[in-house]
C-alpha cells in the first residue's frame, strides 16, 4: 500500500453501509414480524455454526453508539436499510408504529450528528407473510412494496431526501430463487426469472412513489463485476456472455435501457405483450444516481466433462448449466475466498459507462473485504492492515475510473460494523468497527482510523449539505 492517502475530486462523498437484518437484531421485539431470513436460519444446517440474527449486533438498542462511530469518522453518508417486516409485519395493510418510531429515532440521530441518511428500502428481508403468498414470484408483492414505500416516504420524507430502492436484485434472485443458498431457498433455476422481473417492477413503482413525495434523489444498488472467458475458445466466450447477461445485464438493462438483454430472458420473466412494455417503461424511469456494489471479478468457462467446479464461488452452481466459474488466476484472496483485483472495479465502472449512453452518476454503494481479525489486543487495538490495503487499492481504482472520464460521485465501505454475513454467519468480518460476539462491545479497527484520515485529507467538503436536506439531484 502506498504511504500517501488517495485523493478524490472535490465534493466526492464517503460513506459506510449496513443492512437491517445483518445488524438490527431485536427479532420479534416491538411488533416486528418474521422475515424469510428468520425462517431460513431456523432450519438446521442452513447457516454456518447454526447461527442466526435474532440479536445480530443489537443495533436496534445500540443505534446511538453506532451513529457515533459512523459520525466521528467524518462520514458524509450512511447507507442503511429499513426492515420491511419491522415497518409492516405482514408486508401490507397494518403498519407497526413502533417500527416506524425506531427509524424516526435513527434518522434524527444521524442528522443531529451531521450524517446524511441514504436508506435502502429492500435488502432481502421479505416479510414471511408475503413469501407465503408467492414472494417475488407473485406480482402482487411489487404492489405491496409500493405501499410500503409510501408509508416510509410519508413518515420520513421531510428528513430523508436520498433513497435507494432495491439492493442487489441479481444476488437475491440467483442465490434465493434460482439456488438454495439464501432465503427463500427456492432452487428454481431459470424458472426464477419472474422473481427478477417483479423486483424490477417494485423498483419502478417505488421510484414513482418517491418522486410523488418529493424525493431529492432516487437510485438503485446493483452488484456488478466484470465477467471474462477462461480462454478464447468460442464455447468459453459464449458461456461468459450468457453468465454476464444473467447476472449483470438482466437487472441493469431494464433500468437503464428499458429492455432485457436477451430474448430468452425476456421470454422467461413471465410477463409479455403490452403489459411487459408498460412495466419496462415504469422500470426505466430516469434515476439520479446508480449504485454499484463490487467485490470481485468472475471468470467463466463452458463446462468440461468430469471437471469438479465445487468451491470456486461462495455458492456452487448445479450441473447442466451452460457456464461454470473457474478461479481468478494469480489473485490474492480475502479470508472469505474472494479474489482481490482492484483493477476490476475500474473495469466494471468503465464498462457501465460504455454500455449505457444515459448512465446517471455512479456511487460505489458497497465495497469491502472479510478478514478474520483478532479481537482487541491488550492496548485495545484491532490491527487490520490487509483491510486497509484492500480499501486503499479499491479507492485508487475508483480514482482511475474518474480519471478516465467515468462520473463517480461517492464510495461507501462495506461495512461499518462486523455483522451477520447471511449463510456464512459471524465468521466473516467486513467491519471498520470490531464487534465482540460475546459482549457486543464495539472497538474501532485501524481501518476505521485510516478511513477517518482519508476523509479528512480530501481537498474540500462535499458541496451538498451534510444534514440531508440539501438540493435535488445526484449524490453530489
Amino acid at each position: 500500500m502506498s504511504a500517501s492517502i488517495p485523493i478524490l475530486p472535490p465534493g466526492f462523498r464517503f460513506g459506510m453501509s449496513t443492512s437491517a437484518y445483518q445488524i438490527e437484531g431485536a427479532a420479534g421485539i416491538d411488533g416486528k414480524g418474521p422475515s424469510i431470513w428468520d425462517t431460513l436460519t431456523a432450519r438446521p444446517g442452513t447457516v454456518r455454526h447454526g447461527e442466526d440474527a435474532t440479536t445480530a449486533i443489537d443495533h436496534y438498542h445500540r443505534y446511538g453508539e453506532d451513529v457515533r462511530h459512523i459520525a466521528e469518522a467524518g462520514t458524509h453518508d450512511y447507507r442503511f436499510s429499513f426492515s420491511w417486516p419491522r415497518v409492516m409485519p405482514r408486508g401490507t395493510a397494518a403498519v407497526n408504529p413502533l417500527g416506524l418510531d425506531f427509524y424516526d429515532r435513527l434518522v434524527d440521530r444521524l442528522l443531529e450528528a451531521g450524517v446524511r441518511p441514504v436508506p435502502t428500502l429492500y435488502h432481502w428481508d421479505l416479510p414471511q407473510a408475503l413469501e407465503d403468498t408467492g414472494g417475488w414470484l407473485n406480482r402482487d408483492t411489487a404492489l405491496a412494496f409500493a405501499e410500503y414505500t409510501s408509508v416510509l416516504a410519508e413518515r420520513l420524507g421531510d428528513r430523508v431526501r436520498h433513497w435507494i430502492t432495491m439492493n442487489e436484485m441479481n444476488v437475491h434472485t440467483l442465490y434465493g430463487y434460482a439456488l438454495t443458498d439464501h432465503a427463500p431457498a427456492r432452487g428454481l433455476g431459470l424458472a426464477a426469472l419472474p422473481a427478477a422481473h417483479h423486483q424490477l417492477l417494485a423498483h419502478g413503482l417505488a421510484v414513482q412513489v418517491l418522486r410523488a413525495h418529493g424525493a431529492a434523489a432516487v437510485g438503485v444498488a446493483g452488484q456488478h463485476f466484470p465477467v471474462s472467458p477462461a480462454s478464447d475458445d468460442p464455447a468459453d466466450v459464449e458461456a461468459a456472455a450468457i453468465f454476464s447477461d444473467l447476472t449483470n445485464w438482466t437487472f441493469s438493462d431494464p433500468v437503464l435501457l428499458g429492455d432485457y438483454p436477451h430474448e430468452l430472458i425476456r421470454a422467461g420473466v413471465g410477463t409479455s405483450g403490452g403489459r411487459l412494455a408498460e412495466d419496462l417503461e415504469l422500470i426505466s424511469a430516469p434515476l439520479d444516481f446508480y449504485g454499484v456494489n463490487f467485490y470481485e471479478p468472475t471468470v467463466i468457462e463452458a463446462p468440461r466433462e468430469g471437471k469438479d467446479y465445487r468451491g470456486v464461488m461462495e455458492v456452487d452452481f448445479p450441473e447442466g448449466l451452460p457456464f461454470s466459474p473457474v478461479p481468478v488466476e494469480g489473485a490474492e484472496r480475502t479470508d472469505f475466498g474472494w479474489a482481490i483485483v482492484p483493477s476490476a472495479l475500474t473495469g466494471i465502472l468503465r464498462e457501465l459507462r460504455d454500455r449505457y449512453p444515459s448512465l446517471p452518476p455512479l456511487v460505489v454503494t458497497e465495497n469491502g473485504a472479510s478478514f478474520h481479525d483478532a479481537g482487541p489486543d491488550d492496548g485495545g487495538r484491532v490491527a487490520d492492515p490487509r483491510r486497509i490495503a484492500y480499501l486503499d487499492a479499491h479507492l485508487r481504482a475508483v480514482g482511475d475510473a474518474i480519471a478516465d472520464g467515468v462520473d463517480v460521485r461517492g464510495y461507501y465501505v462495506w461495512s461499518a460494523f462486523d455483522n451477520f454475513e447471511w449463510a456464512a454467519g459471524y465468521d466473516e468480518r467486513f467491519g471498520l468497527v470490531h464487534v465482540d460476539r460475546a459482549t457486543l462491545r464495539r472497538t474501532r479497527k485501524d481501518s476505521w482510523y485510516w478511513f477517518r484520515d482519508v476523509i479528512a485529507a480530501q481537498p474540500a467538503a462535499p458541496s451538498q449539505e451534510r444534514d440531508g436536506t440539501g438540493s435535488a439531484g445526484a449524490l453530489s
